[in-house]
């Protein structure tokens, strides 16, 4: 652990206990590392201010669980959730389904986008048992209805509870990140869509097909809906990102910066190591490239990491008009390290599973903006209404439906309205949602 954070971790600067001078011997650092009984205890002392900045940096005790779920695989029920506070109460709470993964248990079950429940097992969900009442493996949702008392006022409103449950069953599940594609005429031009739910390598290939099935059709808009994408690849993101435009290709996506040892090792091998570049080709092949002048983008708080570099690198270049709610805040990339000579995965340590995602690079988009701690600000501020979550990929879903007004009318005037956000959502309680990852490899003298 300390070695790996004294090599990689972006803010090793700040922490005086990763300084290369730090030990003036092996028994100083043997006495350092012999007052932390737990591996945890020691990562937790040397990340720099979590509250704040680097609130992303994970200690991981199974690095073969962690690694399938990079893949997008993992043990679940196959649905997410967002949690408001009951009317009246400042501590119940009840969920809204918010998405149904197809194939899995939930979906089998019968679950669907829009339903509510207020408890598990016949305990009411509250402020303390959110992360608990999902850790078994099966269990079963008590439904409920929403009740506006038939004003728009929400203050009158009151979650009815119902006698109905569904049972939730966990087992092994691969999401497939492509949630939905379509092509929607608007007064005579093409609208492609894309549910786009994590910047998943193993499926850049589909990703690739989507945009040909739109270039096929002559899209000439695109709602790309990101609300839900925690992020992931960076690769990835430079591909979605040279898929939608194609205009670009070679000039600045986003640039790199590492701790000062490793910026420096970056750049004395080469200087276009630390900057990421527009692309018109995929595994050596073209890709289909829309053109576009202008996106829609679908946001919320879930949309993190991948997702808002997508958004940034693309400002400098196209209108990008983000429709939703303020994203989460994640501009930084990380990487995994195991407990090996040159912390990769070949000739890990057989003795035990941990590894880290600690922290390792900020990015930035060509004119150097980055460092949004409080996310990206949306253009038209909408949120889901817990009354009406509508059907994803339907013209008439809210986040949508305001996305295609904005294109049928020139200048489309951007109403006030009132929102509601929620208090938590279930990705919230997954421990390593919200990652940015790279695939990059350092020179071997600089890990000598």
């Amino acid at each position: 652990i300390w070695k790996g954070m004294n090599f990689w971790y972006l803010y090793k600067g700040e922490i005086p206990d990763l300084s290369n001078d730090r030990f003036s011997s092996n028994g100083e650092y043997a006495d350092y590392l012999n007052q932390f009984s737990d591996p945890s205890d020691l990562f937790d002392n040397l990340i720099y201010q979590p509250e704040t900045v680097d609130k992303f940096s994970v200690l991981i005790e199974d690095y073969i669980a962690f690694e399938q779920l990079l893949d997008g695989c993992t043990v679940r029920s196959g649905f997410e959730v967002d949690f408001y506070d009951v009317p009246g109460s400042s501590t119940d709470k009840y969920g809204v389904v918010r998405l149904v993964m197809p194939g899995s248990n939930a979906d089998n079950a019968g679950l669907q986008r829009g339903q509510l429940f207020y408890g598990i097992n016949g305990v009411q969900l509250d402020m303390n048992n959110l992360n608990s009442a999902f850790a078994p493996d099966s269990y079963d949702l008590n439904l409920a209805t929403y009740d506006d008392n038939g004003t728009p006022e929400t203050d009158d409103d009151s979650i009815i509870q119902e006698s109905t449950t569904l049972t939730m069953t966990k087992a092994p599940f691969c999401e497939n990140p492509i949630f939905k594609t379509e092509i929607i005429d608007v007064e005579g031009e093409n609208v492609a869509y894309l549910m786009y739910n994590s910047f998943n390598t193993e499926f850049n290939s589909q990703l690739k097909s989507a945009f040909a099935t739109f270039k096929a059709n002559n899209a000439q808009h695109l709602v790309l809906d990101l609300r839900y994408n925690p992020g992931g690849s960076v690769s990835t993101a430079i591909l979605l990102s040279s898929l939608i435009t194609g205009q670009f290709t070679g000039d600045v996506h986003s640039t790199e910066q590492w701790n000062a040892e490793i910026q420096e090792a970056f750049f004395n091998q080469d200087p276009e190591n630390l900057i990421n570049r527009f692309s018109n080709t995929f595994n050596g092949g073209p890709i289909n490239s829309l053109l576009l002048d202008k996106v829609y983008v679908l946001s919320t708080g879930s949309s993190a990491s991948a997702s808002e570099l997508v958004i940034n690198a693309l400002n400098p270049y196209i209108d990008v008009v983000q429709i939703g709610t303020t994203t989460s805040g994640k501009y930084q990339g990380s990487i995994t390290v195991y407990d090996s000579d040159n912390f990769q995965r070949e000739g890990a340590n057989p003795n035990h599973t941990y590894a880290m995602q600690p922290l390792v690079l900020k990015l930035a988009n060509s004119s150097g903006f980055s460092d949004f701690d409080n996310g990206l600000t949306p253009d038209i501020l909408l949120s889901e209404s817990p009354n009406n979550y509508g059907m994803l990929g339907d013209e008439n879903e809210p986040l949508l439906a305001r996305a295609l007004l904005d294109i049928s009318i020139s200048n489309a005037p951007i109403p006030y309205t009132e929102f509601t956000l929620p208090y938590s959502t279930s990705d919230a309680f997954e421990k390593f949602n919200g990652e940015m990852y790279v695939e990059k490899e350092l020179p071997d003298e600089v890990i000598k």
